[in-house]
C-alpha cells in the first residue's frame, strides 16, 4: 500500500481518537519516522503531504537530508550521543531525546540557532529505556535556564511494550501530569507546549491522554514498495 493510502487511514483514526476526547485533530502532528525505509520511500511521505520526518541515526538521517530534494522538517527521535551532536543539530528543527546536562551543553555549544528540545521521560521506569525519571525532569528544566540555543518544546516518552490498555493509557496521562507542572512554572525558555507519545501501535490512546505529536513509523511508512 502506498504512503498516501495510509496517511488517510492513519487521519482518519486521528479525527476519530480527537472526536473520542473532544479535541480538534489539528492540534495532532503525525511525524512520519523514516529510520527503517529508504529515501524513496521517505520521498513519498513528502508527496503525500507529510512535513515532519523523524530518524534515530546521525547517519540515517544525514543520508536522507543529502538525498531529498523537498526538505522536510527533521526530528531527531533517537537517543543521541554526545559525540554525535555535531552532526545533525543545524540540520535538525526538534530533537526528541534531550535528557541529561552533558547533551545539552554540547546542543548549545554546537548549535547556530535555536535548537526546539523535548525532554525525554522514562515514565514507565523500564530499565531498557532511556529517558530522565519524572521526579528528576522539574529540576533539570530549570537547570536549562541559561542555554541560549536550547527551547524546552515539551516532553516526550514511550509506553511499555504491551498489550495491557491500562498500563499504556496510566503512562501517557503521567506525563500530560507532568506537563502541566512544567506548563505552570511559566518559564519563558521552556514553554512546554508540546506532547511527544504514541507510535504505531498505540498513537489513538496517546492522542486521547493529549499527544501533539504521533511518532508513527511501521502503520504509515512501512516497508518499502
Amino acid at each position: 500500500m502506498r504512503v498516501a493510502e495510509k496517511y488517510e487511514i492513519i487521519k482518519q483514526q486521528i479525527n476519530e481518537a480527537c472526536l473520542r476526547v473532544k479535541r480538534n485533530p489539528e492540534e495532532v502532528r503525525v511525524i512520519a519516522v523514516t529510520k527503517y525505509v529508504s529515501t524513496e520511500r521517505a520521498n513519498e511521505a513528502l508527496h503525500a503531504g507529510i512535513i515532519n520526518l523523524g530518524e534515530n541515526r546521525d547517519e540515517g538521517l544525514l543520508r536522507k537530508w543529502e538525498e531529498l530534494k523537498d526538505k522536510p522538517v527533521w526530528h531527531y527521535i533517537g537517543s543521541l550521543q554526545t559525540r554525535k551532536v555535531k552532526n545533525i543539530v543545524n540540520i535538525v528543527e526538534y530533537i526528541h531525546s534531550l535528557d541529561r546536562i552533558s547533551l545539552a551543553e554540547e546542543i548549545n555549544k554546537r548549535a547556530e540557532h535555536k535548537v526546539k528540545c523535548l525532554v525525554q521521560v522514562n515514565v514507565s521506569g523500564e530499565e531498557s529505556k532511556h529517558g530522565l525519571p519524572a521526579e528528576e525532569v522539574l529540576t533539570f528544566i530549570e537547570s536549562l535556564r541559561n542555554f541560549e540555543h536550547i527551547s524546552v518544546e515539551g516532553l516526550m516518552t514511550m509506553a511499555p511494550l504491551t498489550d495491557n490498555e491500562s498500563q499504556i493509557r496510566e503512562c501517557f496521562h503521567k506525563l500530560r501530569e507532568l506537563h502541566k507542572q512544567v506548563q505552570a512554572l511559566n518559564l519563558d525558555y521552556a514553554p512546554c507546549t508540546e506532547l511527544s507519545m504514541g507510535m504505531s501501535n498505540d498513537f489513538e490512546i496517546a492522542i486521547e491522554e493529549g499527544a501533539t505529536m504521533v511518532r508513527i513509523g511501521t502503520a504509515l511508512v512501512g516497508e518499502d514498495g
